[in-house]
């Protein structure tokens, strides 16, 4: 087995197929000592993995068996994924090993350089991870409200999602003071109070309140241009905030964003994708998903 086989990423798709095997101190964990120790041992019909420990420790192997219908059958191949030098083991009550980015998370930040990581987690479950590569997704937004909604609601989709490959969320946020700070003025104009912004020295009304038209500078976007129109006749001054509008000159990751003028529908290009300002859940994984399908189609756990 080469590492270009098991490319980067590679991540067993069920932690029942990944066993933990005690190895006496006389046994070498090199690909010969274990195969010679493993071979024609019987491994339960759902083993692919062995985790070979002793203390201080750790290697990875990959196992065949005779048989895939009996209960319990000999292993007849032993194929060495990663040695004790270039393996990790962590434990992390907190963790759920099923999940790719938890996975990849935990081994770039507590053994980053390791080529291997094995993670005990939540449960006592125990997975692993080979050449953790995320994904890297920028989330721009703006913010209030906090935390931001958009990057808030895409971490809890990667939390649950054994599906989607290693991925990590980058924010981009811009604070509406720094919005403000373009087109200083003693007066602006919020699309909603929902939102809880506010701009340090200065008044703020809301659009959604309907107040009396007053001499302001609109800090919104598209549809808050338009609701102004209607409400008073006439667009204001206005920073533009809609964070799919923002330059992505010399933008090289993956963007997820949003735009008010999405009502219920996801749209997509090159590198971007964008949710509805008001996403439900189900939108931010369809993006997450459309995302991945762009850079890295075939990737499924091992």
């Amino acid at each position: 087995m080469t590492e270009t086989e098991l490319g980067p990423n590679f991540i067993p798709n069920r932690y029942r197929g990944v066993s933990v095997a005690p190895i006496p101190d006389d046994v070498e964990l090199t690909e010969p000592a274990m195969r010679g120790y493993l071979l024609g041992r019987p491994a339960y019909r759902r083993t692919r993995f062995v985790v070979a420990r002793r203390p201080g420790a750790t290697a990875i192997v990959r196992v065949t068996r005779s048989s895939d219908t009996e209960l319990f059958s000999p292993v007849v191949a032993v194929d060495l994924i990663a040695g004790p030098d270039e393996c990790a083991y962590l434990v992390d009550p907190e963790a759920d090993t099923g999940i790719p980015s938890v996975l990849a998370e935990l081994a770039l930040r507590r053994a980053p350089g390791a080529r291997a990581v094995v993670v005990q987690g939540r449960y006592a479950h125990v997975n692993f991870i080979v050449e953790p590569r995320p994904l890297r997704i920028v989330v721009r937004e703006v913010v209030p409200p906090e935390p931001a909604k958009l990057l808030d609601q895409a971490r809890r989709i990667l939390a649950v999602s054994e599906s989607l490959p290693p991925i990590e969320l980058v924010g981009e946020l811009t604070r509406l003071e720094e919005l403000a700070a373009r087109r200083p003025d003693e007066h602006y104009l919020l699309p909603c109070r929902g939102s809880g912004g506010e701009v340090p020295g200065a008044t703020v009304s809301y659009l959604d309140e309907h107040p009396e038209r007053g001499d302001w500078t609109l800090l919104g976007c598209a549809r808050s241009r338009q609701i102004h129109r209607w409400f008073y006749g006439e667009e204001p001054p206005t920073v533009d905030f809609c964070p799919k509008q923002a330059d992505r000159t010399g933008v090289t990751d993956l963007l997820l964003t949003k735009c008010c003028l999405q009502e219920e529908h996801v749209e997509s290009g090159p590198g971007w994708v964008s949710v509805p300002w008001g996403a439900s859940l189900d939108h931010v994984r369809e993006a997450l998903s459309t995302l991945v399908a762009q850079e890295v189609p075939a990737w499924v756990p091992a």
